[in-house]
């Protein structure tokens, strides 16, 4: 049986459901938290949807390129290098290759402004739980593929490489937003990780810079000195403005357009 993205995406929750309950970094947090619907909503979008969506829209593109690629001087021979490795030595390399292609894009979003308007949805998340990990804006997650697009061109991983790499992907960014405390010890050197990505999403009043931009592996941020990890987690998560957002999905999605909401929220309070 052939299983999808999707299969895997509700096998790898399951666990998480229970492991949430049983060791809970936050005793108090509810499970029905605000914000709880719409996350299910981008679960459902970008855990399937947006895949489909996207793989749809740019196939066009991906031919283009492809037939011009001869045209600008690439040989068909650098093309596709990893199409041959085993699947397990594909998996290894696409996997520590694109983690430092969404390390770097992950920067970019923290220190580019407009790029930052889009990744605030994801740290519009007041009550960190599993269920955050793909609260995503589609813009972002547009602005992620186009990075990765030039390394799965150039080296041509297999389908059964890029699926492995995906569901791993997907059972680490559930652990680093999980409401749990588990200690991983000098794993945590390596493997993002809760108590090192919970700072990540601390509000501006709790470090003075963006940290932590580890996707899958926190070894990145050791090595070009982003990492930060005190012992007690952050009293805030957030932003300044967050108190503001609405959590609907749709309000979500359509930010900053959304941001007229704002405006006119204050407009009508001036007139009050």
């Amino acid at each position: 049986m052939n299983l999808q993205y999707w299969h895997w995406l509700v096998i790898v929750t399951v666990p998480f459901l229970v492991i949430e309950r049983l060791w809970p970094r936050d005793a108090g947090q509810k499970f029905w938290r605000p914000g709880l619907l719409s996350d299910l909503g981008f679960f459902v979008l970008n855990g399937h949807f947006a895949g489909v969506w996207l793989a749809a829209a740019t196939r066009p593109l991906h031919l283009l390129v492809m037939d011009r690629l001869p045209v600008w001087g690439v040989p068909a021979s650098w093309l596709s290098a990893a199409s041959d490795w085993p699947v397990w030595l594909q998996f290894v390399v696409a996997f520590v290759l694109l983690d430092f292609v969404q390390w770097c894009t992950h920067n970019l979003l923290h220190r580019v402004s407009w790029l930052w308007e889009f990744h605030k949805v994801h740290h519009s998340i007041r009550d960190m739980d599993f269920w955050g990990s793909l609260r995503f804006h589609w813009v972002e997650i547009l602005v992620y593929r186009t990075t990765q697009y030039i390394p799965l061109v150039w080296l041509g991983f297999s389908p059964e490489a890029l699926l492995l790499v995906a569901v791993i992907s997907t059972v680490i960014g559930h652990f680093n937003h999980a409401n749990v405390s588990l200690d991983i010890g000098w794993l945590g050197y390596v493997l993002n990780n809760p108590r090192m990505h919970l700072w990540h999403h601390a509000a501006e009043s709790e470090v003075d810079r963006p940290v932590n931009f580890g996707i899958n592996l926190s070894v990145w941020d050791y090595l070009f000195g982003t990492a930060w990890v005190p012992d007690a987690p952050p009293k805030q998560l957030g932003f300044v403005g967050l108190d503001r957002w609405r959590t609907g999905l749709v309000w979500l999605e359509s930010w900053p357009a959304s941001r007229l909401w704002l405006k006119r929220a204050d407009v009508e309070r001036a007139h009050e």
